[in-house]
């Protein structure tokens, strides 16, 4: 059973305001409840429908943690369009240094919960081990960004500060999409340096364009050329493949 005053607690984390304050966040589904048990992550608890999906996840300690629950009580526990079979709570980990080596993805306000999440999963795939986030890009921990991870969120450092500073502080090339950018396709890609991705609607700010070293650009092949921009989602994932490649 599922008490009233743990649905009150579970449904505050959906508030960034809650989850900065109690340093716990919520995660929905097998999946990702078990790729986050298998991480280091500390679980808070546990609230499923179906126990035995997490028996080769779960660790001795975590077993008290666990509390059988109805699809009715998980239905009022959810962030999602439709209730997952289990809803967890996590100790957010402790913020670690920046690490100014190798390929750093950039995001200046990215506000959409799916692209952020996508991209945290782009930089797992693509073995981007950091990402800093301007302080009004979309939370990491919000529920909706939390699913879109799949688990790597446990897998990819996420930092959030003040780019500005951290770009005029960064001795590695710092790119940028631009229409007006050399083809990416033909430019010379670094193993070592920062990659910026601007918001959905207004793309780099103009404070933080003036602190890109090499603009670069997606070509469009399409017959009209009219379609104006990529998703962020999408045109990150062209340009990582593309740093990869090389």
């Amino acid at each position: 059973m599922v008490s009233k005053n743990t649905i009150k607690r579970i449904t505050s984390l959906g508030q960034k305001k809650y989850r900065q304050r109690e340093g716990v966040f919520v995660a929905e589904g097998i999946k990702v409840v078990n790729e986050l048990l298998l991480s280091s992550l500390e679980l808070v608890e546990l609230h499923t429908e179906d126990v035995s999906a997490f028996a080769k996840a779960l660790s001795p300690q975590d077993q008290s943690k666990v509390n059988e629950a109805t699809p009715a009580e998980l239905k009022k526990l959810t962030f999602l369009k439709t209730a997952q079979k289990a809803v967890a709570t996590f100790k957010m980990p402790e913020v670690i240094a920046i690490d100014r080596s190798g390929l750093t993805v950039v995001l200046d306000d990215v506000r959409d919960p799916g692209n952020l999440g996508t991209i945290i999963r782009l930089c797992d795939w693509f073995g981007i081990k950091q990402l800093v986030c301007s302080k009004a890009t979309v939370d990491c921990y919000n529920p909706k960004v939390v699913q879109a991870t799949m688990g790597s969120l446990t897998r990819v450092d996420i930092i959030y500060t003040d780019i500005d500073t951290y770009l005029s502080n960064e001795d590695r090339p710092v790119f940028g999409t631009f229409m007006d950018g050399e083809n990416i396709y033909a430019a010379s890609l670094p193993q070592e340096g920062v990659i910026v991705m601007g918001n959905e609607a207004n793309g780099i700010s103009t404070g933080i364009e003036q602190l890109v070293t090499k603009r670069v650009a997606i070509p469009r092949f399409g017959i009209t050329q009219a379609t104006e921009s990529l998703n962020v989602a999408t045109a990150t994932a062209i340009c990582l493949s593309e740093f990869k490649r090389g």
